[in-house]
């Protein structure tokens, strides 16, 4: 077994992998941006090493900052988790090839056949295993697109290769949209995955997204852990996984779980790994979903999931633990026949956004309450404390509930007491959201489909939740003592951090930059989120748009002297892992532009004015 993993994450999913490595007697390094200085996982790692600036792309991305920290740590172990480099293959081959140091997870070449997702179709179909009519080929020229949609009709959507959540797949209605849907993929794809090829696929109006957990081991031993509905989405983006499916006969679960191993076997594949697939629903349906319903491949998703929780629930297996027994060269300690599922589990990610705004995401703030709820079969995957400041630059997740029952019955029931004792001051969360939803009919009757949420549900009724048990979400101000001053700095040696904290009464403001500490190390103090405080200069009185959420600048619609109409979209932000688009309220000339492509803002951030 290693001696020491470094996990290539943060948040709860990195406190969750630790965790995980300190039940198996595992040493645990956590990398950081500067961003992340304080957040919960460095202070639960053993030690933690700086890897960069809060870009992303510049710190947890960085391929020779992560292996360079995993070296200086003597780590002979990388676990990726979920998101940034877990299904990039590129940095696990580089992992593969560095001495000493172990891959958690499939290899880059099984990365590669089955993340890329035309390569995964291939290999499904070959397996026998049911796919949506599509391309298995990379599309480029939109008359690729349009011819497409007149053999098989829309709408279409045209996904990253690289992608998942959501991310990278554009949805294209008719013709008209073909151009603009096709160039966001991409541009979306090399974004977020560094891989701008895209696909496309057969849109399903009505739908269940149903997912099968499988581990294999090097010793050609593969095993599923049964299936996870997470049908209920928005925007694609799972916000309630649970199981088992409460809309599935027993038939057809086995012939889904089957054909999930199936294409896992056929493609070699090591390690943990959810295979998705789209159920197609039954309108008025009296009763589970029987044997002779549709169902077709999705993707296969190369690393551990968010909702791996609700499988080790229901199961009993430490899923983590078994990938790193697996990297580690062991067979697995089951087989098929040993695994059984027990009762009903699900799982509720508590992300910092508020429903009732349309899920727009927290922009700061403090945690000044934060007591989640404990009992019989509730489980808590976080890494924020009470106190914590709120990290905005990566995504809105900031902790997982899950709750377990002997039925799904109890635990919906159980799940709405572990909502109501969750407390939570200081930023808005979706715990409202939530508590309406194991209210909600269709979900409690599981005839929900995965376009529920978006086309389907009153958002009246979010607001009213919202109202109701919203709580206090604080304004992200300032309440500190202007007579005690609390010195903090962060010093770093070779990279290595260690902390010094001093509390001064009657102390002047402690000056911006960086404070030299001696031994060739420095103390920084965090930029503000953007990566600048530079204000602009804005000529003429017209109307100003200004940005909505704190992100990045990934497309400029429009040139100074343009004429533009009401709901024309301007600007293109990315912010918490999503594309939004930025409008015009009212016509006009665009007179100017006070952004940049790849620029950072901040909320409220002038982005362009309108005469």
């Amino acid at each position: 077994m290693f001696r020491k993993v470094l996990v290539a994450n943060r948040g709860e999913i990195a406190v969750r992998v630790m965790r995980a490595c300190e039940e198996l007697n595992i040493g645990t390094v956590a990398i950081y941006s500067e961003a992340d200085k304080d957040s919960g996982h460095v202070r639960y790692a053993d030690e933690a090493y700086n890897v960069g600036p809060a870009r992303a792309a510049d710190s947890y991305l960085d391929h020779e900052a992560v292996i360079d920290a995993a070296r200086r740590a003597d780590a002979d172990a990388i676990h990726p988790g979920y998101g940034f480099l877990a299904e990039n293959a590129e940095f696990a081959r580089k992992v593969e090839e560095t001495e000493g140091i172990t891959w958690v997870g499939p290899s880059g070449d099984s990365m590669e056949a089955l993340g890329e997702k035309t390569k995964a179709r291939s290999i499904m179909d070959d397996a026998d295993v049911p796919i949506v009519p599509g391309t298995t080929d990379p599309v480029t020229d939109p008359e690729e697109v349009k011819a497409f949609g007149e053999k098989h009709g829309y709408p279409i959507a045209i996904k990253a290769e690289g992608g998942g959540g959501g991310r990278g797949m554009k949805v294209v209605r008719d013709e008209s949209d073909v151009e603009d849907q096709l160039e966001s993929a991409q541009r979306e794809g090399e974004a977020y995955f560094d891989n701008d090829s895209v696909y496309l696929e057969r849109f399903l109006e009505k739908s269940r997204h149903i997912e099968v957990q499988i581990v294999a081991d090097q010793h050609g031993n593969v095993c599923h852990l049964g299936e996870r509905d997470c049908s209920l989405q928005r925007r694609h983006q799972k916000v309630i996984e649970e199981g088992p499916s409460a809309a599935l006969s027993d038939e057809l679960r086995e012939k889904i779980s089957e054909a999930a191993r199936r294409g896992v076997s056929a493609a070699d594949y090591t390690n943990a790994g959810t295979v998705e697939f789209l159920v197609e629903e039954e309108p008025d349906r009296d009763g589970p979903l029987g044997p002779e319903t549709n169902f077709y491949f999705l993707e296969v998703n190369t690393r551990i999931q968010v909702e791996h929780t609700v499988s080790e629930e229901i199961t009993g297996i430490d899923i983590v633990k078994r990938q790193l027994k697996i990297a580690a060269g062991e067979e697995l300690d089951f087989e098929q026949d040993d695994v059984s599922i027990d009762g009903h589990a699900m799982e509720f990610r508590i992300n910092a956004e508020n429903a009732a705004n349309d899920f727009a995401p927290a922009t700061g703030g403090t945690l000044e309450t934060y007591d989640p709820p404990g009992g019989v079969g509730v489980r808590m995957d976080d890494a924020l404390r009470q106190g914590d400041e709120l990290v905005t630059d990566y995504d809105s997740m900031i902790a997982k509930l899950v709750v377990w029952g002997e039925d799904r019955d109890e635990c919906i029931e159980r799940s709405l007491r572990a909502l109501r004792e969750y407390e939570i001051d200081g930023i808005p969360t979706i715990i409202p959201f939530h508590r309406l939803m194991l209210t909600d009919e269709r979900f409690v009757e599981s005839t929900h489909t995965t376009k529920y949420l978006d086309d389907e549900l009153d958002p009246s009724r979010i607001e009213d939740a919202q109202e109701q048990w919203g709580g206090d979400t604080g304004d992200g101000a300032s309440d500190d003592d202007e007579e005690s001053v609390e010195r903090e700095f962060t010093v770093e040696v070779n990279g290595k951090r260690f902390e010094v904290e001093l509390e001064e009464h009657g102390a002047p403001a402690i000056p911006a930059g960086d404070v030299d500490v001696g031994g060739g190390a420095q103390a920084s103090r965090p930029e503000p989120a953007g990566g600048s405080s530079d204000e602009v200069e804005i000529e003429g009185d017209g109307e100003v748009v200004d940005a909505e959420m704190q992100g990045t600048i990934l497309d400029i619609e429009v040139e100074v002297g343009d004429e533009v109409a009401a709901g024309d979209v301007l600007v293109v932000l990315e912010a918490m892992k999503m594309e939004n688009d930025i409008v015009a309220s009212s016509g006009g000339t665009v007179s100017e532009i006070a952004v940049e492509e790849d620029q950072s803002v901040d909320m409220g951030d002038v982005l362009v004015v309108l005469e």
